[in-house]
This record gives C-alpha cells, structure tokens and sequence, in this order.
C-alpha cells in the first residue's frame, strides 16, 4: 500500500490515478498510523513554501514523516519537492522538513518565462533506481518558479532553464522530483513504477 498525504496541499487524484494505472494500490491519508502501516509515502504539493509548512505542521504529521523517511521511501513532487529541503525563500525564509540538504530558492530568469511551465529533458547526473528504463534526454512536465540548492551527490538529474535545475533529487530513502511524473506520460510513469517496486 502506498500512502498520498494528504495536509491539503496537494493535487492528489492525478497521482492516484498513475498509480491505479500501472497496477499499485494506494490509499490518501492524514492518520499517522496509516503512514506507518504503509509500505511507501508520496508527499504531493501545489501552492507556495510557507503556506505548505504551515499546513504540513497544523496536521500534526512532521515527526511522523520524519521518523518514516528512515525507514521506508518517500516520494515527494513539485511543492512536496521542495520542502524535503532544509529552508525554503518563498516570501521569507521557511523552514522545511530537513530530510535533505539543502535550500530553495527562486528560478534565475535569464530572460526565460517565470514560472518553468513546460516539457523540458532530464539529464543525469548521480546513479538513482528512480531512473531505470528511462532514455537520456527524456522529456518531463516542469510547472515551477522556485527549484533546489543542493550537493551533485543529492542530484540525479537536472534540467536546464537559464540555469542548472534539479529535477530529481534523493538522500538515502527520500526522493523528490521537481517536476509531475503523473503528467509526464510513459516516462513519468516509468519513474513511478520504479519508485513503487524499490
């Protein structure tokens, strides 16, 4: 069973349905005893840094998903993302989960449209099962303004727009991808069958 949070910043049904798709069952939930009876947790997100946190720490689920992130993987994607890092600067400074290291920060516009809406390719940087069976180069759906800080040990792909920008990112059972693998057709879901078989 793999567990969606649900704390009410989330686009929660287009996940579910990706994994109904490819064959995983999945329940949403706020219990912490459902988080821990599952076998994996998605951490979803829309909206902005603070108001996420908020939500996240007004459900009561922090030190679960914290205690949980050591024992089980956890996915989280775009928003759900971003606050596995340690301090977000959306509006001010937000502190994050801590579950890996690292800061996020607004997209550089170089020029480009702000916010990254669109397909964009994934090139790899650091070995990760996420990224099995998936061609180099391939094509995501990015929808951000804000994107990560962190060491190349804890990125496994990048993409670019005007600057280099994490996609996917991992600490030890913990992996977040910046943008909707639910939205990126075969590839994404590929992604997502790798993460449920791990």
């Amino acid at each position: 069973m793999i567990a969606i949070i649900d704390y009410g910043a989330g686009n929660l049904f287009s996940v579910k349905n990706a994994l109904n798709y490819i064959g995983f069952e999945s329940c949403f939930t706020k219990d912490a005893d459902e988080l821990r009876k599952a076998d994996k947790l998605i951490l979803p997100g829309v909206g902005a840094f603070p108001d996420a946190m908020k939500m996240l720490n007004a459900s009561g689920l922090v030190p679960t998903i914290k205690e949980q992130a050591l024992k089980k993987p956890l996915l989280g994607i775009c928003l759900g993302m971003q606050i596995l890092f340690e301090k977000g600067y959306e509006f001010y400074e937000c502190e994050g989960l801590g579950l890996i290291e690292g800061s996020v920060k607004k997209i550089e516009s170089c020029g480009l449209k702000i916010p990254h809406i669109g397909w964009n390719d994934l090139t790899a940087l650091t070995p990760c099962p996420l990224m099995n069976d998936v061609p180099e180069q391939s094509y995501v759906y990015f929808d951000h303004s804000f994107c990560a800080e962190t060491a190349d040990e804890h990125i496994a792909a990048y993409t670019t727009y005007g600057q280099r920008v994490p996609a996917l990112v991992m600490s030890g059972m913990v992996y977040g991808a910046q943008y909707h693998p639910e939205k990126s057709g075969n590839v994404g879901l590929t992604m997502l069958k790798n993460f449920c078989t791990l």
